[in-house]
């Protein structure tokens, strides 16, 4: 399958914005998706993921209650809604996909990624 993710862009602090992930040339519909990101020196980290049948997403600790997770199947769409964004959420945004859903936050999981998309949140 492959990804593309869009949708980054600049935004001040306190400020929302929507990355999308398309998905073509497999069965959108066996995977989990997860979204990870990397800040400037520092590791790629997850950050949300949602199960193929859209339902029982997880969440970094950092982004629970302000980022939100969706899918759309018919579509072949994933979104990752961001809101109440501060400067240390700028990275680059990944989506990428997995068929081991009991590993969703385990980056080493996925076996396709799309390239990244940029988010600078300033203060």
């Amino acid at each position: 399958v492959q990804l593309q993710a869009s949708g980054g862009g600049a935004v001040q602090a306190g400020g929302s914005l929507r990355l999308s992930c398309a998905a073509s040339g497999g069965t959108f519909t066996l995977y989990t998706i997860g979204w990870f990101r990397q800040a400037p020196g520092k590791e790629r980290e997850f950050v949300h993921a949602i199960r193929s049948s859209g339902g029982s997403a997880a969440s970094a600790d950092s982004v629970k209650g302000r980022f939100t997770i969706s899918r759309d199947n018919a579509k072949n769409m994933v979104y990752l809604q961001m809101n109440s964004l501060k400067p240390e959420d700028t990275a680059v945004y990944y989506c990428a996909a997995t068929l081991w859903d009991n590993k969703r936050e385990d980056r080493v999981a996925y076996d396709y990624w799309g390239q990244g998309t940029e988010l600078t949140v300033s203060s």
